[in-house]
Order: C-alpha cells, then structure tokens, then sequence
C-alpha cells in the first residue's frame, strides 16, 4: 500500500543578516538575522504541535475526554560533545484535569505517535517529562 500524505509544510529560507523563514501557505513569516537560535525554537514548535496533536489522538482513541488543552513546554539544546554538535530535548507536558497515571499514558502513547518523536528516537537526549 503506497503512503498516503496528510500534509506537506513547505518553507523557503534564507541566511545572512537579512535572512528569514516563510512558509508557502503564509503561516510562517519570521526573520531570522545571523546569527541565531531560530533553528531550535522551530524546532520546539513544531515538535510541540506535533506532539499536542498526538496526545489528543491518543486520549481519542481511549475514549478519554480532555477537559482542558494540554500545552508542552520544549527545549531544544544544542551540545559541543566531542568536537561536534549534538541535540538534547527536554519536554514538559502538561494534560490538566486528567488523573496522573492516566495523563502519563496518555503521554508515553503520543511519545510513540509523533512523527517528531519517532524521527529523533535514538539520535538524541529525549527528557520527557509531565508536569
């Protein structure tokens, strides 16, 4: 069966003191001057959104009714290990009005959903944290 596509997010960028990020649909229009840490705050956006997405996914597949929005809080860090550069996540979830045992698995399942979580499994420090 050949993959089906959801969506395509499609940006054009570019560097220098003048530089910016823009996305194709008009979303996304931010500058971005050298230099910078846009790269990881984007990064955390979209990885957050991504896994908000999957958190609702997953308590929709439980039957589990979110009283309130949950919101993530991502740090993205960037890590001089060994003479090269490394990523190191940090992800504070937050589901209110749920019970905790049932808000952490709602978390561990949306770990195992996102796409952004499952590009980085293994290729980086992942703190994943519900608070």
């Amino acid at each position: 069966m050949a993959d089906k596509i959801i969506f395509t997010g499609t940006t054009h960028v570019k560097g220098g003191p003048n530089g910016y990020a823009r996305s194709t649909n008009d979303v996304l229009d931010l500058a971005l001057p050298q230099p910078h840490p846009a790269a990881e705050n984007l990064f955390a956006a979209a990885w957050s959104a991504c896994f908000i997405g999957a958190l609702e996914l997953a308590a929709g597949q439980r039957k589990i009714k979110l009283p309130a929005s949950p919101e993530a809080h991502t740090g993205i860090e960037v890590l001089n290990r060994d003479g090269g550069f490394v990523l190191r996540a940090r992800l504070d979830i937050e589901v209110p009005g749920i019970e905790r045992d049932v808000a952490r698995e709602l978390v561990d399942v949306a770990h195992s959903i996102c796409p952004y979580s499952k590009a980085v499994a293994g290729n980086i420090d992942i703190e994943l944290n519900l608070v």
